[in-house]
């Protein structure tokens, strides 16, 4: 079997992340997978499975994606605040008469936004007679436009009238993609989405544009020969850390507002107040770019600000050191930082309410906080700090569930059901 993983990057974002995971999980289970990116950010050829594709050249892949941007910043009249919000898929190369769609047995989509594939393109994909298999990282594929709708629950109908969109109306944007879309998916052949968590496949299946088609759950995967346990004293001693409690908190943007820091800095605050903790008892790791700095001078405890980390070695330690990982996200489709925090023995600590659901067991693994409630996420960080629990034991719930070859196989099976290969 022949499967193409198709993903707008290589390395990017937390969708790449997770293809780049499954991608060599395939391979240690057998299944002669490649993966065809438009962004490679390693040397050419540093990998046998991993290809950038030359269709359109560079010229054309510029010119989707800055032509997809420029159509979403004029309907909203100039103004950039959503520009990374929404994705419209009305530019994007053609990758169906590559070599590697030709050969492959299985296409398997995974992020393909922002000038990667359009929507006549994805149509050409649907329109081939190969099975495909779409891995949801965020609402997209269920919405018109947005990639997160938040409280909006138009997509159960009929997108419009778009909260993204400077001047929503009945016809707007979102409203004229969303028919577009409809049209695409009407002639889908053999297709089937796969959502990372429970939450993202309830709302994959109240869509009104995918939700007649068939869903399944399947989680990231991790590796654990990448994810360590790394002794806590050491850990704490390689990053220069001398306080009792370490916490962790990482994002691609940490100061995205869909992460939520601002309920992370209230409850740090909340939980001094309290007589809980001392200030100079506590140190806030944090990984991830900062656009805007001034948020992390807000913090009420000494923090140390890491940057952006990629290498899982130096993960391993940030997590090892910590008592708990925490994650004050608005909605996440899945918590990839939290399976690789319990990887390294680290407790995550999180809002209810999505993805993270499916991670943490209630105070058994974790702690889920009422969502979007500093003073709920606060009791979270107590309880993790009052109550640990052994690393190795953290390290199996994620091993049963997430392991690579847990999850390369469940991938396997749909594979075989879709190209009707019943082992």
């Amino acid at each position: 079997m022949k499967v193409l993983i198709v993903n707008t990057s290589e390395r990017t974002g937390g969708a790449a992340v997770a293809a780049n995971r499954l991608t060599e999980a395939l391979i240690n289970n057998g299944v002669k997978a490649k993966m065809l990116v438009r962004n490679m950010e390693q040397a050419e050829g540093g990998r046998p499975s991993l290809f950038v594709t030359d269709a359109g050249g560079s010229l054309q892949k510029k010119w989707c994606f800055y032509y997809e941007r420029l159509t979403i910043w004029l309907n909203n009249l100039f103004d950039r605040t959503n520009l990374f919000k929404v994705s419209t898929g009305n530019a994007g190369i053609d990758i169906t008469k590559t070599h590697e769609f030709q050969e492959a047995d299985i296409i398997h989509l995974h992020w393909v936004n922002q000038g990667f594939l359009s929507l006549k393109g994805i149509g050409k994909i649907l329109q081939s007679g190969k099975p495909v298999v779409w891995t949801m990282h965020d609402m997209w594929e269920a919405t018109a436009i947005c990639h997160h709708a938040y409280e909006c629950r138009r997509f159960e109908s009929e997108c419009m009238l778009c909260p993204f969109l400077k001047r929503p109306s009945r016809k707007d944007l979102s409203n004229r993609v969303f028919h577009r879309k409809q049209k695409v998916l009407a002639s889908a052949g053999r297709l089937h989405f796969v959502a990372v968590s429970n939450w993202l496949a309830d709302r994959a299946r109240s869509s009104a544009l995918i939700g007649r088609l068939p869903v399944k759950v399947i989680p990231n995967a991790i590796s654990l020969s990448q994810f360590t346990i790394v002794d806590r004293i050491d850990a704490r001693t390689a990053l220069g850390v001398t306080e009792p409690y370490v916490l962790a908190f990482g994002a691609a943007r940490v100061d995205d507002p869909i992460k939520g820091f601002s309920y992370l800095s209230d409850a740090l605050r909340l939980l001094v107040e309290r007589g809980r903790v001392a200030k100079n008892e506590v140190r806030l790791l944090i990984f991830g770019g900062v656009r805007q700095a001034e948020v992390l001078s807000q913090l009420p405890v000494p923090y140390t600000h890491l940057g952006y980390l990629s290498d899982e070695d130096r993960l391993s330690l940030v997590y090892s050191a910590s008592n708990a990982t925490i994650s004050s996200s608005l909605y996440e489709t899945f918590g990839q930082t939290l399976i690789e925090a319990m990887a390294c023995g680290s407790i995550p600590v999180s809002f209810d309410g999505s993805g993270q659901a499916d991670i943490i067991s209630h105070q058994k693994n974790g702690y889920l906080a009422e969502r979007l409630s500093a003073e709920s996420l606060a009791d979270g960080i107590e309880w993790a700090i009052t109550h640990p629990i052994p690393a190795q034991e953290l390290r199996r719930s994620v091993s049963r569930r997430y392991a690579e070859s847990v999850v390369a196989n469940r991938y396997i099976e749909l594979y075989d059901q879709l190209s009707g290969n019943h082992l």
